[in-house]
């Protein structure tokens, strides 16, 4: 049973810092894509960052410079370090482990953290 828990959110002023892990169970964590999405009200999910089984990593335009995403393969976790949060950065942010397993496209999200920038 695939298990991914998300943690890590909270509120922070604009131009703070915040750190979400997303620890994975379930899956052999080494072969998964793992990335971060989020949500906001009234808006679609959309892509924040992603790092390939490879460690590859790609991120949103909007993101690009102030996050960085990473991941302990010996903890099965991903992370997303988020500096110099933007109001507009209050979101949802979600866990998604993806992969290709015996030929079959596979994945899993996790319950989501909130995430709020405000003064």
């Amino acid at each position: 049973q695939v298990q991914l828990v998300e943690s890590g959110g909270g509120l922070v002023q604009p131009g703070g810092s915040l750190r979400l892990s997303c620890a994975a169970s379930g899956i052999i964590f080494t072969i998964y894509a793992m990335g971060w999405y989020r949500q906001a009200p009234g808006k679609q999910r959309e892509l924040v960052a992603i790092i390939t089984s490879g460690g590859s990593t790609n991120y949103a335009d909007s993101v690009k410079g102030r996050f960085t995403i990473s991941r302990d393969n010996a903890k099965n976790t991903v992370y997303l370090q988020m500096n110099s949060l933007k109001p507009e950065d209050t979101a949802v942010y979600y866990c998604n482990a993806a992969a290709v397993v015996g030929g079959v496209r596979t994945g899993s999200w996790g319950q989501g953290t909130q995430v709020t920038v405000s003064s």
